[in-house]
């Protein structure tokens, strides 16, 4: 009788195979070879999932993007406004180890986005739906009075946006072991300001 093999299970190991071996290794190191070793499967086994690492790299970001978003849902749900955006945010920034390795799945698909339009659409698209939350987070809030700063709420959205963004270079640039950076201070900054 033939194994039957789960498919999506495989890939997902594969995905966090990969976050093992970019977060050791780096990127470059990042062989299908080593992932290959490191989810346990024959270097073979991996072509019929990922032809290329190239594929690799562009579904891990699809997960990686996936499950914040499954993060953000569940701390987002039943608030809205300032408390909303707050926990959206705290989903996003990398501030424990799990989301560090995140942020070196990322740093390296928008690497490849740079020359590659198919990258750069799937990113431009995930981050559309990222402002587009924050936007109605940040109307919630001045609604409920909340937000008072005269700057508008697209400006204000992409302004954290853009903090999140780089706080994921900021992690994964940081000295080995070192989670705290001072993200959620740097964010509670933000908020704040916009009261001003």
């Amino acid at each position: 009788m033939p194994k039957i093999v789960d498919h999506d299970q495989r890939r997902l190991e594969l995905v966090d195979a990969t976050w093992r071996i970019i977060a050791r290794l780096g990127i470059e190191s990042a062989t299908m070879r080593e992932i290959a070793l490191e989810a346990g499967f024959a270097n073979g086994a991996l072509k019929p999932y990922f032809p290329t690492k190239d594929d690799l790299l562009t579904f891990a970001f699809g997960h990686v993007f996936n499950r914040t978003n499954e993060r953000i849902a569940e701390f987002t749900a039943g608030q809205a406004g300032l408390a909303a955006l707050r926990a959206f945010c705290v989903e996003v920034l990398p501030l424990d180890e799990e989301r560090i390795n995140e942020a070196r799945i990322v740093i390296p698909f928008w690497q490849k986005a740079i020359n590659d339009p198919d990258k750069a659409r799937i990113h431009r698209e995930s981050m559309e739906q990222w402002l587009a939350a924050i936007r109605q987070h940040l109307a919630e809030a001045r609604e409920a009075g909340n937000v008072t700063t005269a700057v508008d709420d697209a400006a204000l959205a992409g302004q954290l946006l853009n903090l999140l963004l780089g706080a994921q270079i900021s992690a994964a640039l940081a000295p080995a072991g070192q989670v705290e950076l001072g993200l959620n201070e740097q964010l509670e900054g933000f908020l704040a300001l916009l009261a001003c």
